[in-house]
């Protein structure tokens, strides 16, 4: 029993079932051995005898009987009725009755019958088979052994829009395309060939009777086998998953939008990371085109229908050509195109199928229709914060099928996303050309013109970091052909390191006309750091995980005529000198704290210098990053600065192309001088006694040494400054008064003395007798003034070497 049940044969198959012959009368007239194995009689005892009294128990004879009648008027009759086995316990039998016709004899019925339990499950395994073929969703496919098929189910039916019966005898794969046809063949000959199923294989099942249109199934793969093994063919079951898979590949896109878009805050390249994510998941082919405005970080005005500038492009396939223009070239829409009315409108276009004769149609795409054979087209705005910044257009000419509703919808999601990431990197290229901008605005356009020093200087904008630094230099002349030489660094990026940087120049320019010594420029420049930073504090602007406001600066003044150099820093990187015979060593200086600390003492120390030595002043930018070790960067940096002396602007260019990268990520400055001296014979210098007859020997030395000078025409001008100045000495200082004269570019007239005391220039009343002398010399001069010294004090003068100014 066991056996028959798990074979699901039809337990009324002559084999199996308990046959019974009854006359017309109900008598039995033949009995099998099934039967008598199921109810217990053997044929000798029931042949002959009416069967409801050998097997009918009382109790179940009315519904024998009603049974009977209906097999009477029907010729035929299945159900399940109860009779009795011999040794009385009943049993539960499923019966099948036919009329047997014996012509004159009359009539016969024969009768199959079955455990109860068999026919059940014979019928509901009749019942699955059935609603496989005719009910169930998923479709069935059934090879032969020739892999040719036998049969398909109603799915298959409603699934390929072929009738079930037209399937019968072709060949596996027969209505697919040539490349999906192939990949059914391999997977129905695989589980042929191995007996190992397929389960949940991925397919493409698109027919030649309709190529436009993609379906994707999910197969499962087995091989049918009977009771001896032999191979009946291979099973599929396929699922329809057209829409799942749609779906997955849309997730999968805006998965990628948010991982591969926006990874710079660069427009053109998030431009072209939007055309490479649309190809080939959505479109065969695209191009993304922005504004011109946005693309120089400017916001666009509404309803603008161009120009725009194509950045982003991509294409399926490598011989397969792009949409025309190239990146970074312009394009401009036709007044009747898609692109501009998307533009102007801001309004997405579908155009399902394009006609034939699409790209050459007058007053619809013209030159700007890419030569594709696109047959679908898509444009969406890119807009984001209200403003249409572009438009992303999609074309399709390899796929087949057309662009749907779900697919605009998609591409306005993707295009949603993408125009936030361009509008970000649009805001940024707007902060960084107008940090730019206002950085170009404060640093130096040119070096003045001044003879202590030969210049030559590099400042390269970080190109990696997120914003400008704050790094600045300066060449700064002083009085008595001096110069002074600035680099500085302000902590943080951006707009606020920009502007504490043209602040702390401005206040450099201040301070270096007072002619202070280094520490006490430093010192100065300490104060105005504190004052911003308190500044800042009182309105909140301080950047998270940032010192409010902070700089390093290092501050150098040259003497070309003793060759005095002296140098203080506030926690910059210390000078590198580099000798005439190109001996390098780091100048040895304290480094002092930096500016923002407060409180604490900074040190000038004079080194001297001979002449055509090269002092290198730089930012961190030079010596490396931040993760690389500062003694490493400094190593290299005087590596580079130790060759023999030769064009200061080639020598300035070599460093830069030994230790700066490609695209820094840190402002760079070098500014490298290398030093002069002033010809002793340019110089004069007498020290007077303090007596009154001082201002005429002063008179005297002058105006014989600018005869010697050939200066003849300063010589009245420059006696009487001379006379003015060592007179103020004899009248205010006291001590002796040194007069010192120097030719270079101009007519510098310096008297020192010991005093601190600062000459004051003002305007004498009619009726006293002296305070004139320092207006007349203002009034003579081109530029005066007072610097300080540990000595005393220098008042100078500058006059022009063509002739006194009126």
């Amino acid at each position: 029993m066991t056996e028959l049940s798990e074979s699901h044969d039809d337990p009324f198959a002559p084999h199996l079932a308990a046959l019974v012959v009854l006359d017309d009368r109900g008598v039995v007239v033949g009995w099998n051995r099934r039967a008598q194995e199921l109810l217990g009689h053997p044929d000798t005892a029931v042949i002959g005898r009416p069967a409801f009294e050998v097997l009918v128990d009382p109790p179940d004879l009315p519904a024998v009987t009603e049974a009977a009648a209906k097999c009477r008027r029907a010729g035929g009759w299945f159900g399940v009725l109860t009779l009795r086995h011999r040794d009385g316990q009943l049993v539960e039998l499923g019966l099948r009755a036919h009329e047997l016709s014996r012509g004159e004899r009359g009539r016969e019925w024969f009768l199959a019958g079955a455990p109860a339990g068999d026919v059940l499950e014979w019928q509901r395994d009749r019942a699955v088979l059935d609603g496989l073929y005719r009910q169930c969703p998923i479709g069935l496919v059934i090879h032969g052994p020739d892999q040719r098929i036998l049969r398909v189910n109603r799915a298959i039916e409603r699934f390929s829009g072929v009738p079930a019966a037209d399937f019968r005898g072709l060949s596996t794969g027969r209505l697919l395309l040539a490349d999906d046809a192939r990949k059914a063949v391999d997977r129905v000959h695989q589980v042929m060939q191995t007996g190992r199923p397929l389960v949940y294989s991925e397919q493409f099942v698109r027919l030649e009777q309709d190529p436009a249109r993609e379906r994707v199934a999910l197969v499962s793969s087995f091989r049918m086998e009977d009771p001896s093994g032999r191979v009946l063919g291979v099973a599929e079951m396929i699922e329809d998953i057209t829409e799942r898979h749609r779906a997955q590949r849309r997730l999968a896109l805006l998965d990628q939008v948010g991982s591969r878009i926006g990874t710079t805050l660069d427009v053109a390249e998030t431009a072209r990371e939007l055309a490479e994510v649309m190809v080939p998941h959505l479109a065969d082919h695209a191009s993304v085109d922005l504004l011109q405005a946005v693309t120089r970080g400017e916001e666009p005005t509404r309803a603008v229908a161009g120009p725009v500038v194509r950045l982003g492009t991509c294409s399926v396939g490598a011989q397969q050509p792009g949409p025309p223009h190239p990146e970074g070239h312009p394009v401009e829409f036709g007044p009747d195109t898609p692109q501009a009315g998307c533009l102007a409108e801001g309004r997405p276009v579908l155009e399902p199928v394009l006609p034939p004769d699409w790209v050459s149609a007058a007053g619809r795409q013209g030159a700007q229709a890419p030569d594709l054979g696109a047959h679908s087209l898509i444009v969406v705005p890119l807009a984001a914060r209200g403003l249409v910044l572009g438009v992303m257009t999609l074309w399709r000419s390899r796929r087949p099928d057309a662009f749907e509703t779900d697919d605009l919808t998609l591409a306005q999601e993707l295009a949603s996303r993408a125009a936030v990431a361009i509008d970000n990197a649009r805001r940024f290229t707007q902060q960084q050309q107008t940090a730019f901008t206002l950085q170009s605005s404060l640093l130096p356009r040119t070096v003045p013109d001044q003879s202590a020093v030969e210049v030559a200087l590099r400042y390269l904008p970080a190109s990696a970091g997120p914003g400008l630094g704050g790094d600045w230099f300066d060449v700064i002349p002083l009085s008595g052909a001096r110069v002074a030489l600035v680099v500085g660094d302000v902590v943080g990026r951006g707009i606020h390191a920009a502007a504490t940087m043209g602040r702390l120049r401005t206040a450099v320019h201040t301070l270096a006309s007072l002619d202070l010594e280094p520490d006490e420029v430093l010192s100065r420049l300490d104060d105005l750091v504190d004052l911003l930073a308190a500044e800042h504090e009182a309105v909140g602007e301080r950047p998270v995980g940032e010192q409010v406001v902070g700089a390093t600066c290092l501050y150098a003044v040259y003497d070309p005529v003793s060759g005095r150099c002296s140098v203080a820093r506030a926690g910059h990187p210390p000078p590198v000198v580099t000798a005439p015979d190109g001996q390098v060593a780091l100048l040895d200086l304290p480094a002092g704290p930096p500016l923002g600390l407060g409180g604490l003492p900074f040190e000038t120390r004079d080194i001297e210098l001979a002449e055509g030595s090269l002092l290198s002043l730089y930012t961190n930018g030079i010596i490396g990053e931040r993760h690389i070790d500062a003694d490493a960067g400094l190593t290299k940096l005087c590596a580079a600065l130790a060759r023999p002396a030769g064009a200061l602007e080639r020598t300035c260019q070599a460093v830069i192309d030994a230790l700066v990268p490609s695209r820094p990520s840190d402002d760079v400055v070098l500014l490298i001088a290398r030093t002069r001296m002033l010809p002793p014979a340019n110089v004069a210098s007498w020290r007077l006694p303090s007596e009154p007859a001082s201002a005429g020997r002063a008179r005297a030395l002058t105006s014989a040494k600018l005869t010697e000078w050939g200066l003849e025409h300063l010589a009245f001008t420059t006696e009487l400054i001379a006379s003015e100045l060592v007179t103020n000495v004899y009248r205010y200082a006291g001590g002796p008064a040194t007069l010192r004269l120097i030719r270079e570019q101009c007519l510098v007239c310096e008297v020192s003395d010991t005093s601190h005391t600062s000459p004051h220039l003002r305007h004498a009343r009619t009726t006293d007798e002296g305070g004139r002398g320092l207006f007349l010399v203002a009034q003579m001069t081109e530029r005066w003034g007072t610097r300080y010294t540990r000595e005393g004090k220098t008042v100078w003068t500058e006059q022009p070497l063509t002739g006194t100014p009126v």
